[in-house]
């Protein structure tokens, strides 16, 4: 989702890099954050093999990482790009921990929705 902000670029998920250096407390912001269009920050939470998991864990996981590194500092605006088809019920984990002052929801059949 943050490919066309990122120009195109390719970006590697909070949740591979973590596999890679052995755990998300592994990790500094400077790893995983990426800076796109008009000084957009962008990250990518990533998740688990489709049908293996709970993608929300992934997101908050991701979601606390950032806070605790500090991703949130200066910042007018937040916005989350999550996927609408997951039945686990995972993505309402950031809402129940008041991770999110209002929610928009924006549909389309486009590949980039938002």
């Amino acid at each position: 989702s943050t490919r066309l902000i990122l120009h195109a670029k390719a970006q590697d998920t909070i949740l591979s890099l973590a596999a890679k250096a052995g755990s998300v407390e592994d990790l500094e912001l400077e790893d995983v954050m990426k800076i796109g269009y008009r000084d957009i920050r962008c990250v990518e939470s990533g998740g688990p093999e489709p049908g293996v998991g709970c993608a929300g864990r992934g997101v908050i996981t991701s979601i606390n990482f950032l806070e605790e590194n500090g991703a949130y500092d200066g910042v007018d605006y937040v916005s989350y790009d999550v996927l609408g088809d997951v039945v686990c019920g995972g993505f309402a984990m950031p809402i129940r921990e008041n991770k999110a002052q209002e929610i928009y929801i924006v549909m389309s059949g486009e590949m980039m929705a938002v």
